[in-house]
């Protein structure tokens, strides 16, 4: 009995040391895995910043990149975050093209569809359309299987946004029959080739299209849906509710994403009452109402100055079973700041954080947008502190946002204070904030300072407007500057021998005749 009892008391002790030794193996690991995570963020944002500051086209971007990226390093993880941050950071596009190819070349790993899809994006954001056809007949011979539907859509969106409705056709032609050469495209190839005229809102041609090619690719409940979304986005509310008559009559059945767009679209014009009715319907027709169907009515809510309408909705996403996401925060926070009650806003700005659900750009554009009109440059200053200090950067709206009222507002150390912040970060800001700090640093005689930010966005691989760089012109001549803007025209050549030309970019120099 004895013998049975301390046997049973090993048999105790062993499974309580097994359990704990597990225990500790599984926390190890977990916290070498956030660890590694956290090298891998710190990592990617140095990369990042080498090669957003890289001066270009003066030195190869491939001889930094093999000095400071050890191959070993390239896991496809890594070389997402970095394009991510590319991406984000307005980054030159021929400059993320070098490190994706630099990837491809070295790394032990497969890249993956989502690098090659942020390459992709980069490079036709910036018109790169030579470069990023060159890049999918690559991507085509060494690695196919990354090529997808999404690659497909980043590239016919950006044609049908930026060349003509025959290019665009001619480029889902080139796709079919070169790039994805052996699938046989069906409908939902057929939608990504509407999508892209619809998310333009090229409704003409989206229709055409459906027209001409839905007899040979069959459309379905998305076909429909993408169509409706495009009658949506184009803000005519007549011809979503013609379009949704028609496709009840062609025998397609609407679902929660389709009562999602008329909502949208009513609550937009401010036709509250209208999303409203459809939310009704709803709930008659056992068609579930989703987060995206309430968050949607938040915001018709706030756009009514409803905010009491807009507090209950709110309520309801828990008592439907549902959690509020960010988006839903955001949509309240939206309709408190236009019935102009800041309190409340600052407080569910608050509220967000004490949750662990944070702060998004859009949280933040939101607020400052509140702020500028009911507290001015006080209130938005101590947002903008506050953001800072959390490392958050802002998306491009919301810096040119804030870099117009800095400027407007004659805080042009501010303006100078987030230019510096965005550089400091790995960040290369959009020209129309280049455009807006430096009309305001000439304005106040501060040409030196206009000089060196235009500098700066020259040295990254980016142009200035023609118009700036004018206004720049007359600054420094002014000033006697004219060793400052031969250095100017110097890098606008070099740029104009490598990049694309495009409508509105400086030319460099050509408005006085004497340079010597």
């Amino acid at each position: 009995m004895l013998l049975r009892i301390k046997s049973g008391k090993t048999n105790i002790h062993l499974q309580v040391s097994l359990k704990l030794s597990l225990f500790i193996s599984i926390a190890f690991k977990l916290t070498c895995r956030h660890h590694s995570s956290s090298e891998t963020e710190i990592e990617s944002e140095r990369i990042t910043k080498i090669i957003n500051d890289h001066p270009f086209p003066n030195h190869p971007l491939h001889l930094t990149l093999c000095h400071q990226i050890p191959p070993v390093v390239l896991s496809p993880t890594f070389v997402e975050n970095v394009l991510g941050r590319l991406f984000a950071a307005h980054s030159n596009g021929l400059k993320a093209f070098e490190f994706f190819k630099y990837s491809l070349l070295h790394s032990q790993f497969c890249p993956s569809s989502d690098a090659f899809e942020k390459t992709l994006h980069i490079l036709t954001r910036m018109r790169y359309f030579d470069k990023a056809w060159e890049l999918m007949e690559e991507i085509r011979r060494s690695h196919p299987s990354l090529l997808t539907l999404k690659s497909m859509s980043i590239m016919l969106s950006r044609i049908a946004r930026f060349q003509s409705y025959e290019d665009t056709l001619e480029a889902f032609e080139r796709m079919e029959k070169k790039i994805f050469a052996g699938k046989k495209f069906g409908t939902d190839e057929f939608n990504i080739l509407l999508r892209a005229f619809c998310t333009q809102r090229q409704m003409k041609e989206a229709r055409s299209v459906f027209n001409q090619l839905h007899s040979q690719f069959s459309p379905n409940a998305k076909t429909m849906n993408i169509l409706l979304l495009g009658f949506k986005e184009s803000g005519d509310v007549t011809a979503v509710e013609l379009f949704y008559h028609e496709m009840v009559r062609r025998g397609f059945k609407p679902n929660n994403v389709t009562y999602n767009i008329r909502i949208d679209a009513y609550c937009k014009k401010g036709c509250f009452g209208d999303g409203l009715r459809l939310f009704e319907e709803m709930k008659q027709i056992n068609c579930s109402p989703t987060l995206e169907t309430i968050t949607t009515l938040i915001h018709g809510a706030g756009v009514a100055r409803n905010t009491t309408k807009a507090k209950e909705l709110f309520n309801e996403i828990c008592m439907r079973n549902l959690l509020p996401d960010i988006g839903a925060y955001n949509a309240l926070m939206s309709s408190l700041i236009r019935s102009r009650d800041m309190k409340s806003a600052a407080s569910l700005m608050n509220e967000m954080e004490t949750k662990g659900i944070g702060h998004d750009n859009v949280t933040y554009h939101t607020m400052f947008l509140g702020l500028m009109r009911a507290e001015g440059i006080d209130g938005v200053s101590k947002i903008y502190h506050k953001m800072i200090k959390r490392d958050f950067v802002p998306e491009t709206r919301t810096v040119v946002m804030l870099m117009k009222f800095f400027c407007e507002n004659r805080q042009l150390d501010l303006a100078l204070n987030l230019w510096s912040y965005l550089l400091e970060r790995g960040y290369c800001p959009h020209g129309h904030a280049l455009d807006l700090l430096v009309t305001g640093l000439c304005s106040r005689g501060r040409v030196r300072e206009a000089f060196e930010c235009s500098k700066q966005m020259l040295e990254r691989g980016r142009h200035m407007s023609e118009a700036v760089f004018c206004m720049l012109e007359r600054c420094l001549l002014q000033g006697g500057e004219v060793d400052k803007l031969k250095q100017l025209d110097q890098m606008i050549k070099k740029l104009q021998a490598v990049l694309p030309p495009s409508t509105g970019h400086a030319v460099g120099i050509h408005t006085f005749t004497d340079m010597n």
